[in-house]
């Protein structure tokens, strides 16, 4: 081969190397979601939507690659001092969004650390108007100030800032031991109150179980009284009816109250005792009826012997064999004496003294049957 035909190949390789870069620098294709910004031998030109873009190789230079979705950028711990002179770390989240790309390219150097610095410095200004309490209890109320002020700020750099979020305030290690602290002995004291809220309940309820069965237990006691009431009227009636039915004559009834008279007089509790009126009529009426003979009875008393086999004034009684009334007085006197004896040295036991020994103060015999006197 010549020498001028090699230099011909390589003049057209050149040349076709040339064409070939030339177009891949005069064809753009830009991505969705992302602007390019052009630039015209130095000076702003256009700014290139998604698609298909030819541009004018050795004047137009593509300046910058804007992607224009939604960003989130988390900046490290800031320490901010508080109204109450107390310093916390506080970590802040930026969700952003670029809206025009000239502006976020051509008015400010880097958006990112713009908004970082403004971050800090807003921050600053809100927290240090709050307390602790405040702060740690007031997220949003802080939020919506930081997004505000952040908004105003960027909205000339093409940015708008969506959300502003605080991700961590930690307050300082001697602090946090005294808000545990205090966080306990609020939980203790609102577990006290509902403890003593449930033992105040459980009262009530016993109390009212102890009063509803106090009411029961008085009313089935009130109801147990009236049944025997009921049933003692009904006994005492019954006996009534019987002793009528039976007819019983005084001086049965006499003898009777002069058997039981040893026992009244019994008794370690008996500190005196009384001989009714009565007793002498008792007494007159037995002596009269055993010392007497048949035809002593009254017509009333012969008529209630009457039978039909039996005349009329024969005792069905007479065959019996009785004892004498003068001496079953004095026995009666004697144990009626004793019981007095008993009773009144028990009285004298009570009371310290003590009576002489096998003393007894019989009871005044009263020939005339006449009322006997109280010892």
């Amino acid at each position: 081969m010549e020498p001028g035909d090699v230099v011909l190949l390589v003049v057209l390789a050149l040349v076709v190397l040339m064409v070939l870069t030339t177009i891949a620098k005069a064809v753009r294709i830009v991505p969705q979601a992302t602007s390019v910004l052009v630039e015209r031998l130095g000076r702003y030109s256009r700014t290139l939507e998604p698609g298909l873009h030819f541009l004018v190789p050795f004047v137009d230079r593509p300046r910058a690659v804007v992607d224009m979705r939604e960003q989130v950028v988390s900046f490290p711990p800031q320490p901010v001092i508080t109204s109450d002179n107390l310093v916390v770390n506080i970590d802040t989240v930026i969700y952003f969004q670029p809206t025009d790309p000239k502006a976020a390219v051509y008015e400010i150097y880097n958006y990112i650390q713009g908004i970082e610095q403004l971050t800090v410095t807003t921050l600053r200004n809100v927290i240090g108007s709050l307390d602790l309490e405040q702060t740690l209890t007031s997220r949003d109320q802080i939020n919506g100030q930081l997004r505000g002020v952040l908004d105003d700020a960027t909205g000339r750099w093409g940015i708008r800032v969506n959300r502003v979020e605080l991700k961590a305030i930690d307050p300082p290690a001697s602090v946090q031991d005294s808000m545990e602290k205090q966080m306990r002995a609020e939980r203790d004291r609102r577990a006290a109150i509902l403890n003593a809220e449930g033992v105040k309940q459980s009262q009530i309820l016993t109390a009212e179980g102890d009063k509803q069965s106090s009411i029961l237990r008085a009313e089935g006691q009130a109801q147990a009284a009236v049944l025997k009431a009921q049933g003692e009227s009904r006994a005492i009636l019954q006996v009534f009816d019987a002793i009528h039915r039976g007819d019983a004559d005084p001086k049965l009834l006499a003898y009777q109250y002069l058997q039981m008279l040893p026992q009244i007089a019994n008794g370690t509790a008996s500190k005196m005792w009384i001989v009714p009126t009565e007793l002498t009529q008792a007494l007159s009426s037995i002596s009269g009826a055993l010392g007497g003979n048949d035809a002593t009875i009254s017509a009333p008393s012969a008529a209630r012997y009457s039978s039909p086999d039996n005349e009329v004034g024969t005792n069905p009684f007479s065959d019996t064999t009785l004892e004498d009334p003068n001496e079953a007085l004095e026995r009666a006197r004697q144990e009626a004496a004793s019981a007095s004896a008993e009773a009144d040295a028990d009285s004298r036991r009570a009371s310290g003294s003590t009576s002489p020994a096998g003393y007894t103060q019989p009871i005044p015999k009263n020939d005339d049957y006449g009322t006997p006197p109280v010892q």
